[in-house]
C-alpha cells in the first residue's frame, strides 16, 4: 500500500485531533456539587486559583493533595510562604456543614489570609 499518497490524510488528522483536543484541569481531590445561583450577576472572567475544596463528608483538600482539618492551618501558611503570587478559592459542596466551614475559615485566619482573600465558587442558574 502506497503510504505517501495517504499523507495529506494523515495531515488533515492530525490537525483535527489538535484543534478538538480538550486539555484537562487540575480539580481538587474531593467530589464537589457547588451549591447554584440564580439571582447573582456574573462579573468578569475570574483568575485562575488553587480550590479549596470543603467536601460533604467533611474532608478538605488543597489544590491536590487532602489536608486533615488539624494541619490545614500550616498547610496553608506553608502554601503561602512556598507560593505568595498563587491565590485560593473555596469550593465547598453544597451539602457541607456550615461549621466546617467556620472552621477553615478560622484555620485561614491563623495562617494569615483575610477572608476577603478566599472567595467562594458557586455556579450560576443559566
Amino acid at each position: 500500500m502506497p503510504i505517501v499518497t495517504l499523507i495529506d490524510i494523515l495531515a488533515i488528522l492530525l490537525i483535527f485531533f489538535i484543534v478538538t483536543t480538550t486539555f484537562k484541569t487540575r480539580e481538587s481531590l474531593v467530589k464537589v456539587n457547588l451549591p447554584k445561583a440564580a439571582e447573582l450577576g456574573s462579573g468578569a472572567e475570574a483568575p485562575r486559583r488553587i480550590p479549596l475544596a470543603l467536601a460533604r463528608d467533611g474532608s478538605v483538600s488543597l489544590g491536590d493533595r487532602l489536608v486533615p482539618l488539624e494541619a490545614l492551618s500550616g498547610a496553608l501558611a506553608e502554601f503561602r510562604a512556598t507560593q505568595p503570587q498563587q491565590e485560593l478559592e473555596l469550593k465547598a459542596d453544597e451539602g457541607a456543614p456550615l461549621g466546617l466551614m467556620v472552621k477553615v475559615w478560622d484555620a485561614a485566619t491563623r495562617a494569615g489570609l483575610e477572608i476577603g482573600d478566599l472567595p467562594l465558587r458557586i455556579l450560576l442558574e443559566e
